[in-house]
This record gives C-alpha cells, structure tokens and sequence, in this order.
C-alpha cells in the first residue's frame, strides 16, 4: 500500500517546473483552450483517414484543411493567452504525426499508390517517417526556427498530398483512372515531400506576423481577396498555394547560396 506521499493523483498526473519572475515554480495541470484546439487538429486528422477508408477522398482532402486550420490556431492562441508550455508542445507535434503524417500517407496510398504494390506503401512509409523525423526535430530545436523553418514543416507537407489528391478527385481521377504516368508523378511528389522535411532548406514560418498588430486597410482587401479565390475552386487553390510554398524552400536557398 502506497504511503500518502506516494498515492497517485488519478485526475491529474502532468505537471512541469517553469520559470516566474526568475523564480522555479512548479505548475500543474494543462491549459484547456490551446489543448482543444490540438484535439480538434487530431480529431480532423483521424477523420480524413477514416474518410480515404471508405474511398471519399474529398471529404479526406477537406478534413485535412481543417486540421490544418485548427493546428495553425492552437499555438497562436497559446502564445496570446500566455499558456504554452512544454506539455502542449508535445502533444502538439504528437497530432501532427497523425493528422499531417499517417493521413495523408494513407489517402495517397489508398487513391492510387496501391496499385504499385509494395513499391506505394513503402513510398507512404517514407513519407510518414519522414513527418515523425521533422516533428521530433522540432521539438530538440524549440525556439530556434523562429524566422525560418529547417525543412519543410509537416503540416504544409501534409496538407500538399491531401489537397493534391482532393483536386484530382473532384475531377473524377482516382484509382483506375489515374494510369501509370500519373501514378509514378504522384510517387514522385510523396518522395520529393518527405525529402524536403528532413534536409536543411529554409521555408519562412510567418511567426513574425502579428495579429494584434495594426495593418493598412489594404491587407483586409487581401484576405477578401484570398477567400474569394479559395470559394471558387478551394482544391485547386489551396494545392496551388501549398506547392508555391512548398517550391518557395529550394528557391530561397538558391537565392542564399547564389549571394554567398
């Protein structure tokens, strides 16, 4: 029998030490808000795989859009509320693994790299290792890919795949319709994302935006703009947008390179 120092507290287990106004202090606990919005980003993750389960693709490709909307929430509102920690941190890059990892691994697998046999599940493996590498690097590197990202992020990574595969399929492309050229394209693309993650290159992570910063009335324009497109074709917009950022790395590395 457990002595009382010793019971285990059966309601909460997590706690961490921080620092207060230069003080060690022992907080328990987690912080509700940022750790929905994360359940939330991995709710939608899990959805979509279900989704490319029972072969709608579409609605695997949409989920994914909201885990995508739902992760880019959870760590500004942790940073505004002042309620990161390491806990959510964590968790954070956990759900990644599934949302923007396994699912879209998955939905490519299942809308058309199945038909090369083990050559297309060895290729989603790769992908996914590739994801889970990318996240655990991240969290070794905390606060430093501030500016610049190394390496392509996940989620970007992953919203990539489930957009790609979500634009070819409201077009009626899928399984046998998609032919050997395009199914070899769509491998090409799944191998070429995971390298990507996991090699140096530089992509610019948006963290130096402030919301709570004042704008010119003409970024509210923009962000009319940018919706309005995205309500005419969202796939083929938000595929667009995702490969731009996606070709954005190599091109700024370029770019270094070619100064120094």
């Amino acid at each position: 029998v457990p002595k009382d120092s010793e019971k285990l507290d059966l309601y909460d287990e997590h706690e961490e030490i921080v620092s207060v106004r230069g003080k060690r202090v022992k907080r328990r606990g987690i912080f509700l808000l940022p750790n929905l919005l994360t359940t939330a980003s991995l709710f939608s993750g899990f959805y979509s795989i279900i989704s490319a389960i029972q072969g709608d693709f579409i609605a695997a490709g949409m989920a994914i859009f909201a885990a995508q909307f739902f992760d880019g929430l959870d760590g500004r509102v942790a940073r505004l509320t002042n309620s990161q920690s390491k806990f959510g941190a964590q968790y954070d890059s956990l759900c990644d693994v599934v949302s923007f990892g396994l699912a879209p691994a998955i939905s490519i697998f299942l809308w058309g790299l199945d038909s090369l046999g083990q050559v297309g599940w060895i290729f989603s493996f790769l992908y996914v290792a590739a994801a889970a590498l990318r996240l655990a690097r991240f969290n070794t590197n905390l606060g430093s890919e501030d500016t610049f990202f190394k390496g392509l992020p996940s989620p970007v990574a992953g919203a990539t795949i489930a957009y790609y595969v979500w634009a070819l399929s409201s077009v009626g492309i899928q399984g046998e319709n998609l032919g050997f050229l395009l199914t070899f394209v769509s491998a090409c693309l799944t191998g070429m994302l995971a390298i990507l993650m996991v090699i140096n290159i530089p992509y610019y992570s948006f963290k130096e935006i402030e919301l709570k910063r004042r704008v010119p009335f003409f970024a509210i324009l923009v962000v009319v703009f940018v919706f309005a497109l995205i309500a005419i074709d969202p796939p083929l917009v938000l595929v667009s947008c995702a490969m731009l950022y996606t070709l954005s790395g190599p091109a700024i590395w370029v770019i270094k390179s070619l100064r120094n």
